[in-house]
């Protein structure tokens, strides 16, 4: 299974989300099955690390941040992938325009979906943007942490389910 994480200028959030998910995963005994990455929306910040203020909020919670490369998302990059994971609803809706420029349109805009949509708090609060910490302090990149660990979690769990065999949707949570 490959699954690909997008924000803005992939930096920030979903290099953060492609950590959390990863370590997640590894704890559940299935970091073999699943290939992680991260890209942006944007060329912005093609080829440059992950922002430190991310690193720095991974590292305190003890995640190791391996070093990165920023890319932008391409429409090519939906068929390597099984799911497309958006930080916000910006992220979203770029992501559905290049669906569009796919072969295969319906498929690739169906494995498109929103991190926090995996976080039932999230669902229910009706609040399902991870915020861009990029041009707020330490404690706006720790809350972005915190969001999409609870998300990350809701995730894992369906992964893990999918790959024990429980062969559920990429829709449902």
């Amino acid at each position: 299974m490959r699954i690909c994480f997008v924000c803005t200028g992939n930096i920030c959030r979903s290099p953060t989300a492609e950590v959390v998910l990863r370590a997640r995963l590894a704890e559940a005994g299935h970091a073999d099955q699943v290939v992680i990455d991260s890209a942006g929306t944007a060329p912005w910040n093609a080829g440059k690390d992950m922002d430190p203020r991310a690193r720095q909020a991974l590292s305190r919670r003890g995640y190791p941040a391996p070093s990165h490369v920023a890319r932008q998302f391409l429409a090519a990059d939906f068929a390597g992938r099984d799911l497309v994971i958006a930080l916000d609803a910006g992220h979203l809706a770029r992501l559905a325009q290049l669906a569009r420029l796919t072969a295969d349109p319906a498929d690739a805009a169906g494995s498109v979906s929103l991190l926090r949509s995996f976080d039932p708090a999230a669902v229910a609060a009706g609040e399902l943007d991870v915020p861009d910490p990029y041009y707020g302090d330490e404690g706006e990149y720790e809350a972005a942490l915190t969001q999409i660990e609870a998300a990350c979690a809701g995730l894992a769990r369906l992964l893990g389910d999918r790959l024990d065999g429980g062969g559920t949707d990429s829709a449902e949570r």
